[in-house]
């Protein structure tokens, strides 16, 4: 792919994925204004809708994918990991706000599950080593984590990535009680 093809395609995915985050109707003039392009140009890339959301989340998951590996999460002490984990997490939430779970697409569905695999074995690891009570009900950490995670990103977009990171680790140990360490 030349460049000028690659940074187009980069800015009709970042775009869209702004765009339809915050309205999932939105028309794709509008999404092409924001990319910097003629609208042609993603109907020349992209057939449907539906094609351009398959690109959309195939494109977070390769972010996502990116930043569990930058957060060294078999390697690296469990708080770092977990705190990497966040920041990256949260400043992608922001970057890509479509919400994946609402993919159908057997592809991202798998990529999808394979990520929150990777995930819920470092929690695992997190509940083995003391950090997590290993008494949870079986998926209740990666669902907590997730949450706080998107709630931070999305509802406090004020807050820098590091801050709101710190804040969704001591969340997501401590809870939200008076008697919580800080």
């Amino acid at each position: 792919m030349r460049a000028d093809a690659a940074r187009n395609l980069e800015a009709v995915l970042s775009a869209s994925a702004r765009l339809l985050g915050a309205d999932p109707g939105a028309r794709i003039t509008d999404i092409a204004d924001a990319a910097g392009v003629d609208r042609r140009t993603i109907y020349r890339r992209f057939q449907s809708r539906e094609e351009l959301l398959h690109a959309i989340y195939r494109a977070r998951l390769d972010a996502l994918a990116a930043v569990i590996d930058a957060a060294r999460l078999e390697e690296a002490p469990v708080l770092v990991a977990l705190h990497a984990l966040a920041e990256g997490g949260i400043r992608l939430s922001r970057e890509w706000p479509v919400d994946i779970r609402a993919a159908v697409e057997s592809d991202v569905v798998i990529r999808r599950e394979e990520i929150n695999d990777r995930m819920g074995a470092f929690l695992e690891r997190a509940q083995r080593e003391g950090l997590i009570d290993s008494g949870l009900p079986e998926g209740l950490p990666l669902a907590m984590l997730h949450a706080v995670l998107r709630t931070l990103a999305l509802e406090l977009p004020d807050l820098s990535s590091a801050r709101a990171a710190d804040l969704a680790v001591d969340s997501f140990l401590n809870g939200l009680g008076a008697g919580r360490t800080r």
